[in-house]
């Protein structure tokens, strides 16, 4: 780090659970974040606030009116001008850090693409809005040997989980552990059941938390929960997790693996 950087992150140096080294390592991170809505505006702010070095943003849609009374980085004139989630994100984390590399990908997260998009990176973020996508998620993290965190909001209820593929139960653990078959495309959504702000910023800065812990090499400080809260009722709730790390979960292939070589 330089003498700007160290002025930059003084408050967050003087932490003793990151201190000069915990900063130099998040410095040197990079992470992708797959979905840049409710929950991915609030971590991608804090992250890069935060002196993350790299951060790749993958997301598809556009901005709207409804988008803004939730998803932080956004303004009218994004709306307006409909811009790229990505591309406006891109724009704002850059004129709020610009020592931090923020790269925009306007498209979808797919079987065939998910290798090249997140494998590299140090840390993988779910900002996603659909189980398709987070078991997706899930594969590719398992296959590429990178944590993952896991985050969900509606209504004003959020719940988060940091995935380390090898060393804790993965999102397929956690839904079969529901005793019940799960339906993709059954669950509440946003235009379903709408969210309130502060649920999604409750969440998602658990999630940058759990993040920072990582990227700044101090994975001994993780929760090691699935912590869940509902921000209208006033409740939180932390599951501590009673199954032990598992790869058996046969998953759908990557495109890419190679032929023959089972996914788990």
């Amino acid at each position: 780090m330089n003498g700007e950087q160290r002025e930059k992150y003084s408050r967050q140096i003087l932490f003793p659970g990151i201190g000069s080294v915990g900063q130099q390592n998040l410095v040197a991170a990079s992470a992708v974040l797959v979905g840049c809505g409710a929950l991915g505006t609030v971590v991608a702010n804090l992250l890069v606030r935060a002196g993350l070095g790299r951060l790749r943003i993958v997301d598809r849609d556009f901005v709207e009116l409804s988008n803004l009374q939730r998803q932080t980085l956004f303004e009218e004139a994004d709306a307006r001008e409909s811009l790229p989630k990505a591309i406006a994100a891109e724009r704002r984390l850059r004129s709020i850090n610009s020592d931090v590399r923020v790269e925009a990908i306007v498209t979808d997260l797919t079987p065939e693409n998910a290798r090249e998009l997140l494998g590299g990176f140090s840390l993988i973020l779910d900002g996603t809005d659909n189980f398709e996508t987070r078991l997706l998620l899930n594969d590719a993290a398992i296959a590429l040997d990178i944590p993952w965190i896991y985050a969900a909001a509606v209504g004003s209820y959020g719940v988060t989980l940091t995935i380390r593929p090898g060393q804790t139960p993965c999102l397929a653990c956690l839904l079969e552990g529901r005793g019940k078959p799960f339906t993709l495309g059954a669950e509440e959504t946003c235009d379903t059941a709408g969210i309130l702000n502060a649920a999604a910023g409750v969440i998602a800065s658990i999630q940058a938390a759990e993040a920072t812990k990582l990227l700044a090499g101090k994975p001994e400080s993780l929760h090691g929960c699935l912590v869940s809260c509902d921000v209208w009722a006033g409740k939180f709730h932390v599951s501590y997790r009673t199954r032990s790390a598992s790869r058996h979960h046969v998953r759908p292939r990557l495109r890419s693996d190679p032929p023959g070589q089972p996914y788990y």
